[in-house]
């Protein structure tokens, strides 16, 4: 009896070190495939066409997979903070500093809006997509 007790333990945890790609961990794919910086080439909701919400220079995600951070442009601000993200969800609705200029426009507090809603992501062919449930909500393209 101990013998069988003994085995399961040991098949247990053989089993449970094996994993090969843990949430938040950089591996294949999801996570160290969201690194580097991105621009943001299409936005759902707004009834203003694309180019109208930015005109000038479109909003851009850069993220530091390995110090967990994330930084962009959202067409007027600047803004940093902590990336909260594993291999297929991602989080933007912890406090992050931003710099305060006048914005015209709704460019700006559309973008912002949009990546509070974002819940997960997918990466394909140099496009990242932002979800919310299964809708791509953002669409950038890596530069």
């Amino acid at each position: 009896m101990k013998r069988i007790i003994i085995l399961a333990f040991v098949v247990t945890s053989t089993f449970a070190a094996c994993t090969t790609l843990k949430p938040g961990s950089i591996g294949n794919g999801g996570l160290s495939e969201l690194g580097g910086t991105w621009e943001l080439n299409y936005i759902s909701g707004p009834r203003i066409a694309f180019n109208g919400l930015y005109p000038a220079k479109k909003p851009t995600l850069t993220f530091d997979i390995t110090n967990k951070k994330v930084s962009g442009y959202s067409s007027c601000n600047s803004f940093s903070g902590t990336l909260v993200a594993d291999d297929s969800t991602i989080n933007f609705t912890h406090p992050m500093a931003m710099t305060k200029m006048a914005c015209p426009g709704e460019g700006e507090a559309t973008f912002m809006e949009m990546l509070k809603k974002t819940s997960s992501y997918v990466v394909s062919d140099s496009t990242l997509n932002f979800m919310m449930g299964d809708i791509a909500i953002m669409r950038f393209r890596k530069i």
